[in-house]
């Protein structure tokens, strides 16, 4: 923090930038205990059946394997129990598939069993001693062709506003079907989990999770123990993109492991696992049908959507939801089906559903500007509702013509030609792309502890973990601002459930309901600070808490800033070695209530297409967001970068690919899996309208982490268009797309 005419300035560091680019940050991998084993899941050859027969006896004989456990000799756990009465009285049914549990294959590389050896290469190298025999079944993997049945599709939610279909007898109007294939999260860390037991009914883990209080519950009602038998550890996590908001089987495998052979054992998926064991986003066709009169009004929009989910659970994300709210229109109508497929269960990833749904609604918002011959950014504004058409709510705050504004100059938008196909640059063509993302702003319940010492130093602990946002960073600023304290004096620990309850880190919540909880925590302090002044201190005698501030480490009369006390010097006054307090904050009030809360983004996006091959290289991005107060500017700017980078891999490279005569992923690695490079990523400016919201928390801030990425392939799209006059539906966007051979090498 430096001082320049009595104004603080809270600097603009990582606080835990050093011990990662050092490698001091340790992830869950890293931690060696002593005695450890290691353990490697052997993984199905099939996607659907029984296994006949599972034959370990080489496995078992190899050098230094300790024991494969599968169906036939995995030791009971409680949670599995198929008969309520069987389970403990804390553990409900089971979701999703058990781990070692039976012989039943219900996807391509599922677990069957658990090699667990002296080391990592000894596991590794008994794996493929394992042989199964299976009986196959029919299955089916095949989302394009299962799609068309509907007898196939299950659970339809459906949502009607005025009249149904009401686009059709707009002047002009737009009906067209969008597809979008899976795309894996595909973090740099690898999923992992090492378990010890301390007796019977203890357990420590260090794992990779976005939420440590979430797994804990998890292995609590798993193991049928006690929230305080159970310790999960995430220090550091190497990225997650939502992957991590969910406990999969390599937590529970590694616990069943370690009690089983009575000593600390570690399980680190494979890269292909990555693939299959920790979800992905899930496949998606949508139709979407928009109309306006002449004058640009909206009339209808319709958007329907199927995805897909696991035959053995049940998955459902938002992918119609901002069609229903992001534009003024009285005429809304929405249905979403899913369709369960013959493999692992998808989860949320980074904006999940609304990046998938955005991309169908932004390019349809598009290709009707074309018929109305409008600007696509005027027809949006022509749109515009300060109130939520959806719920009738008044938006908390909404600044989106903010970052149209300021998109529109830094792009150059005015170059861009309203004849797609038209403009050149070096004989490549050149295309303008715009396109809205919008993500809820929600605010949970967090506990923070703050512990402020005689010695002027500053503690916070909460259980939240940190996948890579900067939650550290930003948490430490806030205490910072608001303890008026600098940042060098506080540190913020996290990543351990052992600590005070807080939320999983996801969905962009994180800012809004941990940070309004630290700053809770800091304003007690302060409270409790000026109490003991008035107590203690005889230069406050008298005064009330009202007339005095907190600041600079000291505590100070507002009337006369002569009078004042160092923090450290009153608590010695006061015989105290520190102040430690326990504050909760819980959602959002009823004031808070009475509005819809959003965040915003829109993106820009210039790029070129070489009329020779149809290869697309994206040339300038301008990103900005309206996310109420930026704490901590750095890492959010990092988080817009970061969405960036997903939406051109979303939008140009990311597919997985699938043999549907076996249900198998054929490209489950980095060599045929294409991310984008670095290459690929242009030259990017980020801009925040950085105006707080007066009504969704104390602090004024709302997420960034979804609407950095939420939007962006519609932008890429838009301009490819513009570019071309081809319009492609139909995610990735490649050279054959756009109508061009793919010569192979």
């Amino acid at each position: 923090m430096k001082s320049n005419n009595n104004t603080l300035l809270i600097e603009d560091e990582r606080v835990d930038g050093s011990d990662k680019v050092t490698g001091k940050a340790k992830y869950a991998a890293e931690h060696s205990l002593p005695n450890m084993a290691y353990a490697v899941f052997v993984t199905s050859t099939i996607a659907k059946g029984n296994i006949k027969t599972l034959d370990t006896s080489k496995a078992l004989a190899s050098p230094g394997v300790l024991d494969v456990i599968y169906y036939a000799n995995c030791p009971a756990v409680p949670g599995y129990a198929s008969n309520a009465a069987d389970r403990p009285k804390n553990v409900s049914e089971w979701r999703g598939y058990k781990v070692l549990y039976d012989n039943k294959v219900r996807f391509f590389g599922q677990p069957i069993a658990l090699v667990v050896a002296d080391s990592f290469e000894n596991a590794n190298a008994a794996v493929r001693l394992v042989k199964a025999e299976y009986e196959i079944e029919k299955f089916e993997t095949n989302f394009d062709k299962a799609r068309l049945d509907p007898t196939l599709l299950k659970s339809p939610v459906n949502y009607k506003r005025g009249t149904e279909k009401k686009f059709k007898e707009a002047a002009s109007f737009v009906e067209a079907e969008y597809n979008i294939p899976i795309e894996v999260h595909n973090a740099m860390e690898l999923f992992a989990t090492i378990a010890f037991w301390e007796g019977e009914d203890r357990v420590t883990l260090y794992d990779k999770t976005q939420g440590p209080k979430s797994t804990q519950s998890t292995v609590v009602r798993t193991f049928g123990l006690t929230d305080k038998n159970v310790r999960v550890i995430t220090e550091n996590v190497g990225g997650a993109f939502g992957s991590g908001l969910r406990t999969w089987a390599n937590v529970p495998a590694a616990c069943i492991a370690a009690k089983k052979l009575n000593r600390p054992v570690k399980l680190v998926l494979t890269r292909p696992q990555m693939f299959t064991l920790v979800g992905y986003r899930p496949q998606s066709w949508q139709k979407v049908g928009i109309g306006a009169d002449a004058s640009g009004n909206f009339m209808g929009i319709s958007h329907e959507a199927i995805s897909n989910c696991a035959r053995y659970e049940d998955f459902r994300e938002g992918i119609v939801e901002a069609s229903k709210f992001l534009y003024a229109c009285e005429n809304v109508d929405t249905k979403h089906s899913i369709l369960p497929l013959d493999m692992s269960s998808p989860i949320w990833m980074r904006g999940p559903g609304e990046a998938t749904g955005c991309f169908a609604l932004e390019s349809a918002i598009d290709e009707l500007a074309y018929k109305l011959n409008m600007d696509p950014v005027q027809l949006r504004i022509k749109n515009f509702t300060a109130i939520n058409p959806d719920n009738k709510l008044p938006f908390s705050d909404i600044n989106i013509k903010d970052c149209y504004a300021y998109g529109m100059e830094k792009i150059g938008w005015k170059n861009r030609p309203m004849v797609p196909g038209s403009l050149k640059e070096n004989g490549m063509l050149i295309g303008y792309g715009m396109s809205v993302g919008v993500f809820g702003a929600g605010k949970g319940t967090a506990s923070v502890r703050i512990v402020l010492s005689n010695d002027g130093k500053l503690i916070l602990e909460c259980a939240v973990s940190d996948m890579g946002p900067g939650t550290m960073t930003s948490m430490t600023k806030i205490a910072a601002e608001a303890m008026q304290m600098p940042m060098q004096k506080i540190k913020f620990k996290l990543g351990d459930s052992d600590l005070p309850p807080g939320p999983s880190q996801g969905g962009s919540g994180t800012t809004s309901t941990v940070g309004s909880a630290v700053d809770m925590a800091c304003k007690t302090v302060q409270l409790k600070l000026k109490e003991l002044a008035i107590q203690f201190a005889p230069a406050f005698t008298g005064m009330t808490a009202d007339a005095l501030e907190v600041k600079n480490e000291m505590v100070v009369a507002k009337a006369n800033a002569a009078i004042k006390i160092e923090v450290p010097s009153l608590l010695k006054l006061a015989n105290q070695d520190k102040i430690d307090l326990t504050i909760t904050s819980s959602g959002k009030t009823a004031e808070q209530l009475k509005y819809t809360s959003n965040s915003f983004s829109a993106h820009f996006v210039k790029l070129a297409v070489n009329p020779k091959d149809g290869t697309i290289k994206v040339l300038n991005v301008v990103t900005t967001g309206d996310a109420g107060k930026i704490v901590s500017p750095k890492t959010a700017r990092s988080q817009m970068l970061g969405g960036v980078v997903g939406g051109i891999g979303m939008a140009l490279t990311e597919k997985v690919e699938m043999d549907h005569t076996t249900g198998q992923i054929i490209n489950a690695s980095f060599g045929g899996y294409h991310v984008p490079l670095h290459s690929q990523i242009p030259n990017t400016e980020v801009y925040f309208v950085n105006k707080p919201d007066p009504h969704v928390n104390d602090i004024g801030s709302k997420g960034i982490g979804e609407i950095a990425l939420i939007g962006f392939a519609g932008a890429i799209a838009n301009a490819v268009y513009n570019a071309t006059g081809k319009r492609v539906r139909d995610l990735p966007i490649t050279p054959d797309k756009l109508g061009y051979k793919i010569v192979k090498a």
